[in-house]
């Protein structure tokens, strides 16, 4: 058995170990969601966090690990017989990112329950985890039904399976904890909120703090029982404090002062709903019980604000999360109640906590982003006109590519696109744009399992063993089913896709209203490929070539902050956008086969630079359709005279064009319900109203 890092040796991350001690001492807490960079001991620290967990006493043989002092009276192996117990550590079950349902709830036994009407269910991962520690390393990419399975189960306490009219429920209370890189996406608001605490992490700055991070991991890497040995008083006293907390925690008292102070906070942050405020009373109790006090104070509320709310703050996924602290205080003392002790003792500091040194990180995250350079330079109240379709050409002096490079400008405000689908029926990884094969949706219809049996069809199996009844000696009521029998229902839902960007940012599109309303258009469409759960991806083409900005990536507001710092200004190398965004493609699509793309080209259609440029973008554009890749053409052509640039590349690329103003959700002209694929012939795909 490996011998996990402890977790007292663990340098700084004050933050972090903290919110895991509190759900240790109090799991009502609601569990932990851990957002940070790569290699910053995420994982390592909610795994030693096993050790630190008391012992449990649990029934003999009960698979369910059911409490011998008050047994689950529905379990399914009960009833159970009083007396019979073992102790056992805590256990700390992993949830790996592709498990299935069956793998997550359990699963029964459809032939035996059609055939023997016996409830023979195999319990799983959420069975394993009752009264100990349920652990999902990069929990943003779980699919979100096992997302929605695993919240539901950790807010009721109990986990249901139900299969065609045969129930079986057992009791599932479990401390949860999630890691997650928010480079490889985020998580749904909705989500979001299920988690109690959410704690920011990033590595120390400090070069020797980075250097005792280094020796101390060399030390366990050579020899991990003797260091964990070295560790082993601090992680007695650690573990002895947490039972201590736990029985302190009846006994804590939570004030009207307090609780006035957590619903100031909570109306203050204009935080939705009533969770947070709840939350908030239980964190800030914890960390009484962890102090050793039995009175909540104004420092439990604080503390309990910076883990409780910053992650329920976010309006959309490109808002940063964190808390104004100046704010908090300012609160937290116009609310301070009369039962509050105005001098709180240093000595029971909630934040104290041994083994490893202090980093003095004490925020609940940081704080939201306070604007850039960019930010002056994007408003456009003075900026002027954009020219019209007669002004000065890219190829003239002072608009090729010899002229400067334009500053970035900010994004319009986005607004709710059109739902852009890719054509067909796929099956790639579940999501809310195409439609596709999926475990989850409507049945359409049932075909023999590949593998084990998920989701039975119960009619087509009825069907399939009927005429084989009298062969099978049938003599009862009972129907005689066999293996060969059973049929998989085949269900239809949706999936997400690949959406990758190309965006022009030549000369032509420097204006700067105009590029301001082209990054509004491509923000809004990054909102609703991360409401749809899609992959994103953003290549720009400007002066002699293109470039990847975003490789693709499930972190749509990644490809927001380099889409907000694009600059603009030189020739429109078209053919060479078009190019690149194929390599992404093809790479993409050895990597993940299944996912299907949808190109979005972003340009007004103008091409220049080299001979006869026109012709080079006509020949890139025709690979996507003779590939069958769905696409369409924002075009950005603005002014009194407009050359149809972007709808001929449309038809050239097998795909369609809409303007900006058709790409909001309001318009009616400019409806779109599917991308044209590419057997769609250009003459119908292509048209384009007149505006």
């Amino acid at each position: 058995m490996t011998t996990p890092f402890p977790f007292t040796a663990v340098v700084g991350q004050d933050d972090l170990r903290l919110a895991l001690l509190l759900n240790a001492v109090s799991p009502a807490v609601g569990g932990v969601l851990v957002r940070g960079e790569k290699g910053t001991a995420k994982s390592t620290a909610v795994r030693a966090l096993s050790a630190l967990m008391p012992a449990l006493d649990v029934v003999s043989g009960c698979r369910f690990s059911c409490d011998p002092a008050a047994p689950d009276p529905g379990c399914p192996d009960g009833p159970h017989e009083t007396g019979v117990s073992e102790t056992r550590p805590a256990r700390m079950v992993e949830l790996p990112v592709g498990a299935s349902e069956d793998r997550l709830v359990g699963a029964l036994d459809i032939e035996r329950a059609l055939a023997e009407g016996v409830k023979a269910f195999e319990p799983g991962l959420l069975a394993d985890a009752h009264r100990g520690i349920l652990y999902v390393d990069e929990v943003n990419l779980l699919h979100d039904h096992l997302v929605d399975l695993l919240l539901d189960a950790a807010a009721m306490g109990a986990s249901y399976v139900e299969r065609e009219g045969v129930s079986v429920r057992h009791a599932a209370r479990f401390l949860l904890v999630g890691t997650m890189n928010p480079e490889e996406g985020e998580l749904r608001p909705q989500l979001l909120d299920r988690f109690g605490l959410t704690v920011e992490v990033a590595a120390s700055r400090e070069p020797d703090q980075r250097v005792e991070v280094v020796r101390r991991r060399l030390a366990y890497d050579d020899y991990p029982a003797g260091f964990s040995a070295r560790w082993a008083d601090e992680e007695a006293a650690v573990r002895e404090r947490i039972t201590a907390a736990r029985e302190l925690l009846p006994s804590v008292r939570l004030g009207d002062g307090a609780l006035r102070q957590i619903a100031a906070t909570c109306a203050a942050f204009e935080v939705d709903g009533m969770r947070a405020d709840i939350v908030m009373a239980r964190t800030a109790t914890a960390l009484a019980a962890w102090a050793g006090r039995t009175d909540v104070l104004a420092e439990d509320v604080r503390q309990a604000a910076l883990l409780a709310l910053p992650h329920r703050r976010r309006r959309n996924p490109f808002d940063a999360p964190g808390l104004d602290e100046d704010r908090l205080d300012r609160t937290l003392e116009e609310f301070a109640g009369d039962d509050e002790d105005p001098e709180p003792d240093p000595d029971t500091d909630p934040d104290t906590d041994p083994g490893g040194p202090d980093d003095g990180g004490g925020g609940g995250g940081p704080a939201p982003d306070a604007g850039g350079p960019d930010d002056a330079a994007g408003a456009d109240a003075g900026a002027p006109p954009e020219a019209g379709a007669g002004g000065q050409p890219e190829d003239s002096p002072g608009a090729g590519a010899g002229s400067g490079e334009r500053s970035a400008v900010r994004a319009a405000e986005p607004f709710r696109t059109k739902v852009l689908s890719v054509p067909g029926i796929g099956e790639g990884a579940a999501g809310r744009r195409s439609r596709a094969r999926t475990e989850h949706g409507r049945t359409t219809g049932a075909r023999r399992p590949r593998g084990a049996l998920t989701k039975l069809h119960l009619a087509a199996t009825v069907l399939a063993a009927a005429p084989h009844q009298r062969a099978r000696g049938r003599s009862g009521r009972g129907l005689v089913v066999r293996r060969d029998d059973l049929r998989q229902a085949t269900r239809e839902g949706r999936e997400g896709n690949l959406v990758l960007f190309a965006v022009d940012a030549s000369g032509s599109m420097a204006a700067r209203q105009r590029m301001s309303a082209v990054k509004g258009a491509v923000l809004s469409l990054l909102l609703d490929a991360y409401q749809r759960r899609d992959k994103v991806g953003l290549v720009t083409f400007r002066g002699s070539a293109a470039e990847v900005a975003l490789p693709p990536t499930s972190s749509v507001d990644a490809a927001a902050v380099r889409l907000e710092s694009l600059p603009t200004g030189g020739r429109t190398p078209l053919a060479a956008g078009l190019l690149r965004a194929h390599d992404v493609l093809r790479v993409e699509r050895l990597r993940d086969p299944a996912r299907r793309a949808l190109l979005v080209v972003v340009t007004d259609g103008r091409a220049t630079g080299g001979p006869d440029p026109v012709a080079l973008a006509g020949r890139a554009a025709r690979l996507f359709a003779a590939e069958g890749v769905a696409s369409v053409v924002v075009d950005c052509e603005s002014g009194p005279v407009r050359l149809g640039l972007a709808g001929r590349l449309a038809g050239e690329l097998g795909g369609t064009a809409v303007t900006l103003d058709e790409l909001r959700a309001e318009s009616i002209a400019g409806l779109v319900r599917n991308v044209q694929g590419a057997s769609v012939a250009p003459s119908a795909s292509t048209s384009r109203r007149a505006a």
